[in-house]
């Protein structure tokens, strides 16, 4: 899994997303392009990104349709970076959700600043009762939340963003049956209707961290309902046989 924040470029001018692309590359951050409103929304669900870096004035969707749109279903961080300077757009932006809002021209230096405060006022992973968990580990399983690395019987296991997130929500409900519906929603908002493409990356997650996904040591299936990550403490002649 790699562990840089995933940044969500959403900016119609190539000439800027470039030069922002290479930037957040630079400052350790893995930024992914979006140059549309429709492809912004489609990849903010499907993608999972730690931040999205917003411009408004898109070819498709205003930008603040995107930014109502992306708040109606998460808390991710979002940083308005817009060459509206009006007062009443700042303060709109602002009450739609926006967490920080930048205007063009822009200082690269300040940008970057902006962006660590952002991510620094909103905890990737958060514990119930608000304690941080910085670790997760049951047997050789093992995910370093601050690192964002898991690790199966010592090796690096890398994850695409929506597996990793799937399974961090498993593991910080682990011993407890996390229905498909809660799963959907944690990980794509409304965008998801069924459950096809969440068995398709269940899927892919268990070939990755099971050695044997039909007899799983991690993540069960409870036929019906969703699914339980095996809490560490459970005894063995609990675990009840897997089905696909």
């Amino acid at each position: 899994m790699d562990n840089k924040a995933v940044i969500l470029v959403v900016e119609d001018e190539t000439v800027i997303s470039n030069i922002l692309m290479a930037k957040l590359k630079t400052m350790g951050y893995r930024p992914i392009p979006a140059y549309t409103g429709k492809e912004a929304t489609s990849l903010a669900a499907s993608h999972c990104p730690d931040l999205v870096l917003l411009d408004l004035g898109l070819p498709d969707i205003d930008g603040m349709e995107v930014l109502a749109s992306i708040r109606r279903w998460s808390s991710v961080p979002i940083v308005v970076l817009s060459a509206r300077q009006r007062d009443e757009d700042i303060v709109q932006a602002l009450d739609n959700g926006a967490d920080d809002y930048i205007t063009k021209p822009f200082n690269n230096a300040i940008l970057m600043a902006r962006i660590r405060n952002a991510l620094r006022k909103h905890p990737i992973w958060k514990a119930d009762q608000n304690q941080m968990r910085l670790s997760f580990q049951n047997g050789s399983l093992i995910i370093d939340y601050d690192k964002r690395i898991v690790t199966v019987d010592g090796q690096e296991v890398h994850l695409t963003p929506a597996e990793y997130k799937m399974l961090a929500f498993l593991a910080r409900n682990a011993g407890k049956v996390v229905t498909y519906s809660a799963i959907c929603k944690e990980l794509w908002g409304p965008y998801v209707g069924d459950k096809r493409t969440l068995r398709v990356n269940m899927a892919n997650l268990r070939r990755k961290i099971e050695s044997n996904s039909a007899d799983p040591r991690f993540i069960l299936t409870e036929i019906g309902v969703g699914y339980r990550m095996i809490d560490s403490d459970e005894p063995e002649n609990d675990k009840e046989p897997n089905l696909p």
